[in-house]
């Protein structure tokens, strides 16, 4: 076994640390100017993310925290099947969550080997959501799907490039496997040249800091990132916490599907225990183990201090036991597709739930869940398009000195997706956006008020198929936290454009529809603290946003504004959040 490394200067660590994170960003710079999807270059669906010659994440600055958390997974997959078959050129791809340490199949993870001075130094990585994969539904989302071999392509490990020539007769499967393939031509070529600039970045540094102690800097990097991490849980008190969230379908039916989690804290280790979750789906709403360590990963890191590197060392005295059969491990051959998303944000929300007890002032206020949509069809060239719905997404929680983003991404990205520019939108895609506005009392109330989440309506002018995911519409999905209250709950609606008719709208399911007009309410973030403690001023600005009523600031906030809208006529006196 190698012996623990003796560099411990924190001001070189540090630098290497961010040296390391800026090729990550060189990586997703390329990515974005480069690839053809906007699921790429306007949304930011990709993550870029290093790992050392051993497969443990050391730098993952670029993208989301759901693809890069669990990604030491992919990369010790490659080790495990391919790795003495690495030679400098080689370029891998891989996806399955159950042989190749992927997270969910549409998540395809390329991944280029590191060498300096003629010696495997590490690997850089793009995990990107691809367009469309095949499988029983345009679009990677099959709500019908009760198994992963309705999903979509399987890739295990598997050697796209050859000491820099690329297998053709493999990108031609790749390409044959998906709806859209002029997309994934462009994109997949995006990839791999990401992971190239990142390759020359990463070597460069390497020789710089001499190829010979390359290894030694980066096992020093990952114990500066562990030192860092035990001191923050050192400062938590020990004790044994219960947390727990819980979904209301299964995909097909109205049912509990609970995750639960006990947290124990003893001395500088933290145990995520999910004993006691509910047993696998049928539906699609199933984690992978790579998914379920990501999402624990990411509730830590948004809860404890954000100087604590990111890397896999800090993540060392975090132990997850996930017992196999259950939700947050499912078995093959369960479907996993929406696992980045709601199982991502259940098991969040439960972490954060028992971590909020251990220390209420760092609390996160739970995001509202997505009512969100896809729709797919042939552009007037017989292109096939697949367009995502984002701009009807939810508000983001709130946290102690920050209410939450009005409109983001899902929870388990932190923002980490944009929303895409709605004229370039509507230049891309058959559609037409009428509505995209803050809702009015959407927020969960709190001395930090939840995000409004918003009120978008859209046409699509041509015959489409339409996914519906709607997790956030039959109860509150953002909870407030520390007193603050939840989000309100989202709704969706769908019309065919010429009739006007309503169409029904399931929880999960497709629907092929002429032109129609979506309409939805994004559900509203969770509040921090109660929200009498909210500033008389900031309630009335408020107010005069448009985010609050009159009627919601009296009774909820205990604020009378005058009859203009323009001062504050007396205030309940403000009552402590904690």
């Amino acid at each position: 076994m190698k012996t623990q490394t003796t560099i411990n200067d924190p001001v070189l660590l540090a630098i290497i640390q961010k040296q390391l994170d800026h090729i990550t960003l060189q990586m997703g710079t390329v990515m974005v100017k480069t690839a053809r999807s906007p699921i790429f270059s306007q949304s930011h669906d990709f993550s870029c993310f290093l790992s050392n010659s051993r497969g443990e994440t050391i730098a993952q600055a670029d993208g989301l925290p759901i693809h890069s958390g669990g990604g030491g997974f992919a990369v010790r997959a490659l080790l495990r099947d391919l790795g003495k078959d690495i030679s400098d050129g080689d370029v891998f791809i891989l996806s399955d969550p159950y042989e190749a340490g992927g997270n969910h199949l549409p998540d395809w993870t390329i991944i280029r080997p590191v060498f300096a001075a003629g010696v495997l130094a590490g690997f850089c990585t793009n995990r990107a959501h691809q367009s469309d994969i095949g499988g029983g539904a345009a679009g990677t989302y099959n709500a019908a799907a009760t198994e992963i071999f309705h999903e979509g392509i399987r890739l295990p490990v598997l050697k796209l490039y050859e000491s820099g020539k690329r297998r053709d007769d493999l990108w031609k499967l790749l390409l044959l496997n998906s709806r859209c393939p002029d997309l994934l031509d462009g994109d997949l070529a995006a990839m791999v040249g990401s992971t190239r600039i990142g390759a020359e970045r990463m070597s460069a540094l390497f020789i710089e800091l001499g190829a010979d102690r390359a290894e030694d800097y980066l096992d020093a990097v990952l114990a500066h990132g562990e030192r860092s991490m035990r001191q923050a849980v050192r400062d938590l008190p020990d004790g044994v916490w219960k947390g727990a969230d819980v979904s209301d379908n299964d995909c097909f039916e109205l049912r509990d599907v609970e995750t639960h989690v006990t947290l124990t804290i003893k001395g500088d280790v933290l145990t995520f225990d999910f004993t006691g979750s509910s047993p696998q789906i049928r539906g699609f709403k199933n984690s992978s183990l790579a998914n379920t360590y990501s999402s624990v990963y990411v509730a830590v890191s948004s809860f404890l201090d954000k100087s604590i590197p990111r890397n896999e060392g800090a993540y060392r005295c975090v132990k997850i036991i996930a017992p196999e059969g259950t939700v947050v491990n499912a078995k093959p051959p369960a479907p996993l597709t929406m696992c980045t998303v709601f199982p991502a944000t259940d098991i969040m929300n439960a972490c954060w739930r028992a971590l909020e007890q251990t220390d209420p002032e760092r609390a996160c206020a739970s995001w509202g869940k997505l009512v969100h949509g896809i729709s797919a069809g042939r552009q007037p060239d017989g292109r096939m398009f697949v367009m995502y719905h984002w701009h009807g997404q939810a508000g983001g929680g709130a946290v102690k000195g920050r209410d939450g983003f009005p409109m983001t991404s899902a929870q388990m990205t932190l923002g980490g997706m944009s929303i895409p520019n709605v004229e370039t939108y509507e230049q891309s895609y058959p559609c037409r956006i009428l509505r995209q506005e803050f809702r009015l009392d959407g927020g969960g109330a709190g001395e930090y008020r939840g995000g409004t989440g918003v009120e978008y309506e859209a046409i699509i002018f041509t015959p489409s198929e339409h996914h519906i995911r709607a997790e956030g519409g039959r109860r509150p999905t953002g909870l407030g936290c520390v007193g603050g209250l939840s989000g309100a709950m989202a709704e969706i609606s769908v019309f065919e454009l010429d009739s006007g008719r309503a169409v029904d709208v399931p929880p999960y399911g497709a629907q092929a529809l002429p032109p129609a007009r979506f309409k939805i309410l994004g559900s509203g973030g969770g509040g921090w603290g109660y929200p009498k403690a909210r500033k008389p001023e900031v309630v009335l600005r408020d107010v005069r946003d448009g985010v609050v009523s009159v009627q919601v600031a009296r009774d909820i906030y205990g604020v009378v504004i005058s009859q203009d809208g323009k001062a504050v006529v007396s205030a309940t006196p403000r009552s402590s959040s904690v």
